[in-house]
């Protein structure tokens, strides 16, 4: 099942679209939240697939409430004001409904939630090899590729898509995944986070400064403010000097 939130400032819209949920076979509402505010501690402790958001709310508005998240969910926008659209995509929204929208277009939106849930569900295959080399097998232009754990430098999400950048290779290997699906599938120990776009190979970083990593390959990449302490913690678990 997708686990939705719908979030809509107005009883009757907010209704409307739990009922819909309710109706698409696939979609569990997990919660039918009339501000963004009551969302966030939603999502302190409930695991969430999908936010069905109006953008028009007072006190923290839905693109907002997105823009704020550290790694959030699938977002389907809704609104009565057709000027948001744009914005709304530049959020990587999944989709966008324009009140007054029926049960019609709500499943064609539904259709897209779960193209994408699939998709970020794909999980890569992950082998070990006699010698101890790790790998991962990826789906892309219409081959499978294997990548070897190891020559990972970093892996660049780009909205559904990702760039796995390799050592050595010009060209990244370009996949259809989420980033928290390729994160569950990388060692942690080997692996971090370090910005909502950006998964590092820790074993390929040549320098730090305050808000960047440089790497072996020569890439320059930002450190998030939401991933700062944790990558800080593990400088300071190796760190020799004073």
């Amino acid at each position: 099942m997708i686990r939705c939130i719908a979030i809509d400032d107005e009883p009757l819209a907010l209704r409307q679209i739990s009922s819909y949920i309710e109706k698409v076979p696939y979609l569990e509402l997990v919660a039918a939240c009339p501000s963004a505010v009551q969302a966030s501690r939603v999502l302190e402790q409930e695991s969430v697939d999908v936010l069905f958001v109006d953008i028009n709310m007072p006190d923290l508005s839905g693109m907002d409430f997105v823009r704020s998240l550290a790694d959030p969910p699938m977002v389907v926008f809704t609104t009565a004001y057709s000027e948001y659209a744009v914005e709304g995509f530049k959020v990587d929204a999944v989709d966008y409904l324009l009140k007054p929208f029926g049960l019609a277009d709500f499943q064609k939106a539904a259709v897209k939630v779960k193209r994408q849930y699939d998709l970020r569900h794909a999980a890569p295959a992950t082998v070990s090899a006699p010698d101890g080399d790790e790998a991962l097998f990826f789906k892309t232009d219409y081959k499978v590729v294997r990548v070897s754990l190891d020559s990972i430098v970093y892996v660049e999400g780009m909205s559904e898509y990702l760039k796995i950048h390799v050592e050595g290779d010009p060209t990244p290997v370009v996949v259809l995944m989420s980033m928290k699906r390729l994160e569950d599938n990388l060692p942690p120990s080997r692996f971090m986070r370090i910005h909502k776009s950006y998964i590092l190979n820790l074993s390929k970083i040549r320098e730090v400064s305050r808000s960047r990593v440089l790497t072996t390959a020569g890439d320059s990449l930002p450190i998030g403010d939401s991933y700062r302490d944790a990558f800080g913690a593990y400088l300071d678990s190796k760190f020799l000097g004073k």
